[in-house]
């Protein structure tokens, strides 16, 4: 990876324009049999892995850069959200570092509702447990446009429409950061 480049304003930039440039055209000129490193479970192939959570991470703290920058962001496409909710939910918090635990079994349902997309989050002691799907009773339903799930989840924006109970909504606010 190499040293930080120590640089601020239009170099800092110019290094990220060129190393984004890097990532893409190696992403790009890789065989499609090329074998890498991946840890989260995701598409068949590393470098479609490595393309998904690199186009994921850069839209996350793009939000973040517009936000500090003020102004409204630009928008984050709907299928490109729900995908981003997928691999968080089903990817990010199944693994063992995932913070989100409860001392009994409880039920975190999450609805988009500009898209036929809702999962069901079954928290326990163990990592959580997430299906793409709307079984059972959930305690707690989290609803918004894909990308307002999309964001909050990722702790960019508050949480939006909840019903039942609120704790459990706190309790993922608490404990979401993935590490």
């Amino acid at each position: 990876m190499g040293e930080q480049p120590g640089l601020d304003g239009p170099g800092l930039v110019t290094w990220y324009r060129d190393s984004h440039r890097r990532l893409v055209d190696t992403l790009a000129g890789a065989a499609p049999d090329t074998e890498c490193f991946t840890f989260l479970p995701g598409p068949s192939s590393a470098l479609a892995f490595w393309a998904r959570r690199q186009a994921h991470e850069t839209t996350v703290h793009r939000f973040d850069a517009e936000s500090a920058r003020g102004g409204a962001p630009a928008p984050v496409a709907t299928e490109f959200a729900v995908d981003g909710v997928d691999e968080l939910l089903r990817g990010f918090h199944a693994r063992r570092g995932s913070r989100v635990r409860t001392d009994r079994p409880r039920v975190l349902r999450v609805r988009a509702t500009d898209a036929d997309a809702v999962w069901t989050a079954h928290l326990s002691q163990e990592p959580p447990v997430t299906t793409r799907d709307a079984s059972g009773v959930a305690e707690c339903e989290l609803t918004g446009t894909a990308q307002e799930l999309y964001l909050a989840l990722w702790n960019r924006l508050p949480l939006p429409a909840l019903s039942g109970d609120p704790e459990l909504a706190a309790l993922w606010r608490e404990t979401s950061a993935v590490v």
